[in-house]
Order: structure tokens, then C-alpha cells, then sequence
């Protein structure tokens, strides 16, 4: 029996997997991301998504060696900076005001690991163009989603209220939630993860 890890603790991704009917279990990667981010230049927020996708799913894939591990992340630049989770509401505001009439980009990192050895991986990027939004609409939108804006890199869920930040978004769906899907899925078919 094939077996497929989900090397992530995002809910974002999980539902994901779930939803296009993909079999999988749950273990968190336990890595320093802080010393993965470490080496890396803000201009290359791409290639650290990816990296940092390959470093979770090696970890588990070197303890849970004959099983399939998809590790995934994103990062946010914006700036010419990457840009972290919020550590508070004030800082989410402050985050969310100052992408006001602006544009970032994210970007969804996964790899595929298997005996302790990354098979595949890649990466895809959204351009999300935030709308002017006004201090009262920020208001009840940090009122409304509260501290679980804290889990999300750019203090927002874009399927939920978060969406009505945005005048409009280049690039898919999944990548903005945390996973290029599309990818994902071609390259389980054809390492027979699932079925082709």
C-alpha cells in the first residue's frame, strides 16, 4: 500500500488534499526554518519557498523512509523584503495598511520526497494586487477574523473575508492558499502516488 505524508501543519493544505481526493497522513516537519530563511537573499523568496518545502520533506522522509512525503511552504515578498507572520493585530494592521493600493507576491513551494531523497519539487507564484481599502473596512476586517489572521504569512485568508482586500489576482487559486495543486497532483500520477 502507497503511503503519502503530509510533512505540513497548514489546514489550508490539508483541506486542499482532501478535496481533490488524495489519501494522505499528517506528520509536522520539525526544522529551523529561521536557519533555512537564514541563507537566503529577500530576492529569492521563490527559491526559498522551494527550499524550504525540500528541507520539510526530507525530515520526514529520512524517519518514515517507504512512505511518499510532500512537504510544503510559502513566502511573502513584498517591498523587496520577504515578509513573516505577524507576530499581533497591530502588526497584521500595520502589514495590511502599508500593502494598501500595492502589489506582493507569494509563493507556494512543494517537493516530493522518498527514502530520504527529494524526487520532485517546484514552485508557483501569485501576484496579489491589493485594493484601496478604507481604515473603516480594515476595521471590522481585523475585527471579523481576529487572531487567526496570525496564521496566515500575508494576515489574510483568501478564502474567507480576506478576499475583499483584493481588486484582483494574477496566478492560481491553490498557489495563493499554499500549494500548487496542479503540480502536485501530476507529479503523484506519475511517481503512482494516485492513480493516473
Amino acid at each position: 500500500m502507497i503511503r503519502l505524508i503530509l510533512a505540513s501543519k497548514s489546514a489550508a493544505r490539508r483541506e486542499m488534499l482532501t478535496g481533490a481526493g488524495v489519501a494522505f497522513e499528517v506528520r509536522v516537519a520539525d526544522v529551523d526554518e529561521d536557519a533555512v530563511k537564514a541563507g537566503f537573499d529577500p530576492a529569492q523568496a521563490a527559491d526559498l519557498a522551494q527550499e524550504l518545502a525540500r528541507v520539510k520533506a526530507l525530515a520526514v522522509s529520512r524517519a518514515e523512509p517507504d512512505a511518499w512525503v510532500l512537504g510544503g511552504d510559502q513566502t511573502l515578498a513584498f517591498d523587496g523584503a520577504l515578509v513573516s507572520k505577524a507576530r499581533g493585530l497591530d502588526q497584521a494592521r500595520a502589514r495590511l495598511s502599508a500593502m494598501r493600493g500595492r502589489v506582493h507576491h507569494l509563493h507556494s513551494g512543494a517537493a516530493l520526497a522518498k527514502g530520504g531523497q527529494v524526487v520532485w519539487s517546484g514552485v508557483d507564484t501569485a501576484a496579489m494586487h491589493v485594493r484601496d481599502f478604507s481604515d473603516g473596512f480594515l476595521d471590522a476586517y481585523l475585527a471579523a477574523e481576529g487572531e487567526g489572521l496570525l496564521a496566515s504569512v500575508g494576515s489574510y485568508r483568501l478564502e474567507g473575508m480576506g478576499a475583499q482586500l483584493f481588486e484582483r489576482i494574477e496566478g492560481d487559486y491553490f498557489t495563493v492558499l499554499g500549494l500548487p495543486l496542479w503540480a502536485v497532483l501530476d507529479q503523484s500520477r506519475r511517481h503512482g502516488i494516485i492513480a493516473a
